[in-house]
């Protein structure tokens, strides 16, 4: 995840969208992704200048204790760290996320390979944990450029992954970047971004995954309007936010950016928003601000688990330690394997090249 240069017109895009620019409401084998990857809702309460959303169909009287709240996450043996050797079981042993990306899951595929995922989690009596990661101009012009080509086909394709879900009970983190991105030169189309965003919520949370919207992280500035546009994206509709994703922020840094977004959003009017944070590369004590390709200094951070602390549903590895941000310090192509980058995150003697 790169972190943008913004520029003065954010502001304009974000008044216009206050001002009422309101977006419309509408395997065998895994890839590994083409990308840099880089809770029932305790409440779920709107402004009251607005009417609120139907939200996802209330659970009986009487129910179960939901399972995410006291399964451990899926380890899938699948992932590309398992065929690197015994050198890398400190990062094969730990839960990663499932990458969906249109560009190699498909939409006449994308079903069928969420359905395995999530049926091998239910098997092992674990939780999965899926991304997607594919809204039209998918990072504005950066080092993972793609995604679907318009906001038809993203749609269709979004159908087919919460047709996947369906009768599972995922975590889901939506569209890595799309909303801190906004503001940049290089992204347009503010309306339809998020707009397509509050459509992914809807359809993915309705199928039953725990959705959480993509928040950016606490060194990626400003944080002024962030709040707006998570409410515009649908977060009073979903689990709630994940941060850091791909970055390498500390987790106390986070939890205090979690909680000033809590804040922000609690003044619009939107409460109850959960928390997770990726920790797959953030365990350097001194991170360096705008290093964020492949750094030499980064260090794999504290294991995922789901600890449900108060705003806290958890710690997460959404990147897969060892897989490259794009071809700067001595990386691969952007989501590739490299025995170099996963020696320097372990803190062993590297490995000559990839």
């Amino acid at each position: 995840m790169l972190r943008p240069s913004l520029r003065a017109r954010t502001a304009a895009l974000l008044a216009a969208l206050a001002l009422g620019a309101t977006p419309l409401v509408g395997l065998t084998g895994l890839a590994s992704p083409a990308s840099s990857q880089p809770a029932d809702r305790d409440a779920v309460h709107q402004a009251p200048d607005k009417a609120p959303d139907k939200a996802p169909a209330a659970a009986p009287a009487v129910a179960r204790k939901d399972p995410r709240k006291t399964r451990g996450l899926f380890v899938d043996r699948r992932m590309p760290v398992f065929g690197q050797g015994s050198r890398y079981t400190k990062i094969a042993g730990k839960s990663q996320a499932l990458w969906l990306g249109i560009e190699y899951y498909p939409t006449d595929r994308v079903r069928a390979v969420v359905e395995e995922y999530v049926g091998m989690a239910a098997e092992a009596r674990k939780t999965p944990v899926l991304v997607v990661y594919s809204i039209p101009d998918r990072d504005c012009d950066q080092h993972s450029a793609g995604g679907a080509a318009d906001g038809a086909a993203y749609r269709v394709w979004v159908k087919q992954v919460a047709a996947g879900v369906k009768g599972s009970k995922p975590l889901l983190v939506l569209e890595p970047d799309a909303i801190p991105f906004i503001g940049d030169p290089g992204c347009e189309d503010v309306a339809d971004r998020v707009s397509l965003l509050r459509f992914a919520v809807k359809k993915l949370s309705t199928a039953g995954a725990w959705v959480y919207l993509d928040a950016g992280h606490s060194d990626w500035r400003p944080y002024d309007g962030r709040a707006l546009l998570l409410k515009q994206a649908g977060v009073a509709l979903a689990r709630g936010i994940a941060t850091n994703v791909s970055n390498f922020r500390s987790l106390r840094d986070e939890l205090a950016y979690g909680a000033q977004l809590r804040a922000d959003l609690a003044g619009l009017g939107v409460t109850g928003v959960k928390q997770v944070v990726d920790t797959s590369r953030n365990g350097a004590a001194d991170p360096v601000a705008g290093d964020v390709i492949n750094p030499t200094w980064a260090r794999v951070g504290r294991a995922p688990k789901l600890v449900f602390d108060g705003a806290l549903d958890g710690r997460l590895w959404v990147k897969h330690p060892g897989e490259s941000d794009g071809p700067v310090n001595g990386g691969p192509g952007s989501g590739q394997w490299c025995d170099l980058l996963a020696d320097r995150l372990l803190g062993l003697g590297e490995s000559p090249t990839c």
